[in-house]
């Protein structure tokens, strides 16, 4: 995650709340809009994905239930935990905090109040006979659970100008985007009017990845919901798009969680030339950080990332296993999916845009 963001052993330094009693705190699951954001917003290590508003964005796209818990002590929020909650025939039940995205887990003021909230998902889990919780978190919260690190978060701090960002990018990476620019690449920046561009190449390049591709829909429901703080960027070589990707910008970070080219043009850097252009972007926003999104170290897009000079910084995956539950995992690397990836990769697209939004809402 941004490097911008404090880590978990900054948490209880941060915080002003003194150290809190179980007894002196509810867990409710009823805390409106106004006072979870109110939270969220002034926590430093809230990430940008546990703003209500994603809560609508995982209903609405994706059809999930949502339990988004909440500790109050004498009527303040002290802790939230948003839960998605999955029901798979292929990959059975359980819950995540948050998927489909870079962050989630916990944020509470205090070490108790995390505690209580882990108490309250694994009552959760039992209730509704889910196999785990996973809590998606930048640091290791909670160090009694089990954890996975298996992603790294890639982010690179930004100069305040665009001539001296320039100046410190590898040579290569200037070359690239010259070749682009030589080949008459251009880029331009919109909103909701670009997705139909956006999705085409992104729908293309995951059927070449051999993944399921999200809905339009769930594209539709972010860039809408945070109309003001989302950005389409396409790139274009004539009228043909060729690269395209979606950006978030949360306090200072300005983050590209979705981003794709077409590989028949991958001799123009199309790639280079689209993260330049935003990384221009963010300068001029006043950016610190922009965040390039989890990577699987030593894979093709971790080192894509690091040429630009961004720094892996380690993710942890905590898990809450149910009685006799093993720790899942439904990462491409599992042998379960190695198969599955060759058929959808000699799919038709047309296909691919039909049948992966009834897959991918099941894989988090």
């Amino acid at each position: 995650m941004p490097v911008t963001i404090a880590r978990a052993e900054e948490i209880d330094l941060i915080s002003a709340i003194p150290s809190l009693r179980a007894p002196d705190i509810e867990i409710t699951a009823g805390a409106s809009p106004e006072q979870w954001d109110a939270f969220v917003g002034q926590h430093p290590v809230a990430s940008r994905y546990h703003v209500w508003g994603w809560r609508q964005v995982f209903e609405n796209a994706f059809g999930h239930e949502t339990v988004y818990l909440a500790a109050r002590h004498a009527g303040a929020i002290v802790g939230v935990l948003p839960l998605v909650i999955f029901r798979s025939r292929l990959f059975g039940k359980f819950a995540v905090s948050l998927p489909f995205v870079d962050g989630g887990g916990l944020v509470a003021s205090d070490p108790t109040v995390r505690g209580l909230l882990v108490d309250r998902a694994r009552t959760i889990a039992a209730e509704r006979g889910l196999s785990h919780v996973e809590l998606r978190h930048t640091a290791r919260l909670m160090p009694e659970l089990p954890v996975r690190q298996h992603k790294v978060g890639m982010a690179l701090p930004l100069e305040p100008d665009a001539e001296r960002a320039w100046a410190a990018l590898d040579r290569k990476v200037r070359n690239q985007i010259r070749k682009a620019e030589k080949s008459g690449l251009v880029a331009r920046r919109g909103g909701v009017e670009l997705l139909d561009a956006f999705y085409d190449v992104f729908a293309r390049n995951m059927r070449d990845l051999g993944t399921p591709v999200y809905s339009p829909a769930f594209f539709r429901h972010v860039l809408s919901t945070f109309a003001d703080t989302a950005s389409v960027f396409l790139v274009e070589q004539d009228t043909t798009v060729v690269a395209a990707g979606i950006a978030l910008a949360h306090r200072q970070v300005l983050a590209v969680p979705w981003a794709s080219s077409l590989r028949e043009f991958r001799a123009q850097s199309p790639n280079n030339l689209l993260y330049w252009r935003i990384i221009e972007h963010a300068i001029a926003q006043k950016m610190t950080t922009f965040d390039f999104g989890r990577s699987t170290p030593g894979e093709g897009t971790f080192q894509f990332k690091e040429q630009w000079g961004a720094q892996p910084s380690p993710l942890y995956w905590e898990y809450v296993l149910s009685p006799g539950a093993e720790l899942p995992d439904l990462t491409t690397k599992s042998p379960r999916f190695q198969a599955a990836i060759a058929t959808w990769k000699r799919l038709p697209v047309p296909l691919t845009r039909w049948l992966g939004p009834h897959i991918v809402r099941s894989i988090p």
